[in-house]
């Protein structure tokens, strides 16, 4: 089978045979279909898009194109959340401790920073010498003890999609529900979780502008994950400002551990607690039919189960207020080769020396803060990459002082920025400064989380 006739019946709006999508995923990964092939392969299932049957089985395609990780033997419930990226968010950060404090086992694989959008991988490789490259003995080792673990995709996990990943970001291919779907839920099965939490992003800051974009993407990966044997939840969250006070690799590790100390930013905290309590629900009952097993926040047994959001939103408040979640997150600093003492000397001060101050042009209201921009401007800061071999910087990004609804004077600080050299401040300041909108109004609060699909 000739990779460009599948090319040309995708081109022409055809539906491709589960056979004809295996010659392109496996041809690619075994280098017989090339790179510039698979380029205009991913243009025509961009613009031409992919049946339900078409999605499901280029996940499952892309699924065996690897190994799995095995977690069998380790008492569950799995289950992970994956956020479809967006500006702050270091959401994974603290929500996987939380939801291992109320005895869920969550095995997570993260990815790095791409466009403007932020990496869990290197948020956390900003604490020193925590690695994120951990062989599947280490995963099941550290889920098992601290009932959770953090670590990027290997060669062996999924490695269509590695390869895939890396082509869509350079061909303008990444908004795509199909191969978004497939991308994430192949990686995240291929982990091991039992069920999935899915925060769709939704609004400038996010892949998905507009709420039926996110809509369309949310049933997407409910559907297909629901037909995989999972119990999927999305939740489409909104990603018009920047969630919490802080962008930038070091900075939200800071911001992270304020969190789970019981003081971070009202916006990250509703978000985070949403998205944790669903992981809670979703859990259900583990494969021998009993309720999940750990300690609860006071540490009285049993709590990995809630029936409803609202009860598990308290186990997962409790988990915060008793310590017992920032005490995980230590412990897994320590297990994934991380100096804690260092990182919390490094706490506060740790910034690059280029820094500059946004401050408001005008008497009024900070209106907005333009997620999509800031996002963009981190890039030139050093906070993310254009191309996955880009470097990035731990010690830059900004500090919010103001937010969406604050009364400023003329001349008051909304942020302070710190990039990685004089250059990167001069190349990022036209889109941190068109990021601000003051008015003589407040704007109207409008909702975090917007809409939730479920299939349990």
């Amino acid at each position: 089978m000739r990779a460009v006739d599948v090319i040309m019946k995708k081109r022409d709006g055809g539906e491709l045979s589960r056979d004809e999508i295996a010659a392109i995923v496996n041809g690619y990964v075994s280098g017989e279909v090339p790179e510039y092939q698979v380029s205009a392969w991913l243009m025509a299932v961009f613009f031409r898009g992919m049946s339900f049957r078409e999605t499901a089985d280029l996940t499952d395609l892309m699924l065996r194109s690897g190994s799995r990780m095995d977690l069998s033997g380790i008492a569950g419930p799995f289950v992970d959340k994956h956020s479809t990226g967006g500006v702050g968010d270091k959401v994974s950060l603290i929500l996987a401790p939380i939801a291992a404090a109320c005895g869920v086992r969550v095995p997570m694989m993260s990815g790095r920073a791409l466009g403007h959008t932020g990496g869990t991988l290197d948020k956390l490789e900003s604490i020193p010498g925590y690695t994120t490259r951990l062989d599947e003995a280490r995963f099941r080792e550290y889920i098992e003890r601290d009932g959770f673990a953090m670590t990027g995709q290997t060669d062996a996990i999924v490695p269509a999609d590695k390869r895939l990943y890396s082509l869509r970001d350079v061909t303008a291919t990444v908004e795509s529900v199909p191969l978004i779907t497939a991308s994430i839920l192949s990686k995240k099965v291929a982990e091991g979780a039992e069920a999935l939490v899915f925060d769709v992003k939704s609004g400038p800051g996010a892949f998905m502008k507009t709420v039926d974009d996110a809509e369309r993407l949310a049933s997407s990966l409910v559907r297909t994950g629901q037909a995989m044997g999972k119990r999927i939840v999305g939740v489409i969250t909104d990603m018009t400002e920047p969630l919490g006070d802080k962008v930038g690799n070091f900075l939200e590790v800071e911001e992270s551990i304020d969190c789970l100390e019981g003081r971070g930013p009202a916006d990250l905290m509703e978000v985070t607690y949403r998205l944790a309590a669903w992981m809670l629900v979703a859990a259900g009952n583990d494969a021998a039919g009993n309720d999940a097993a750990g300690n609860d926040a006071a540490g009285n047994g049993a709590a990995g189960v809630a029936q409803d959001v609202e009860a598990a939103t308290r186990l997962c408040e409790k988990a915060v207020a008793s310590g017992k979640a920032l005490e995980l997150f230590m412990r897994n600093v320590r297990t994934q080769g991380g100096d804690v003492d260092r990182m919390m000397k490094m706490r506060g001060s740790f910034r690059s020396r280029h820094v500059r101050e946004l401050r408001a042009p005008a008497a009024g209201y900070v209106r907005s803060i333009d997620a999509y921009k800031i996002g963009l401007a981190g890039v030139y800061l050093g906070v993310g990459r254009n191309k996955t071999s880009d470097p990035v910087a731990p010690d830059v990004g900004f500090v919010f002082e103001r937010r969406k609804g604050a009364a400023v004077a003329k001349g008051d600080l909304v942020a302070t920025v710190y990039g990685k050299d004089e250059a990167s401040l001069d190349a990022a300041w036209p889109l941190v400064a068109e990021a601000l909108s003051v008015g003589p109004e407040a704007p109207a609060a409008s909702p975090l989380v917007i809409k939730e699909i479920t299939a349990l």
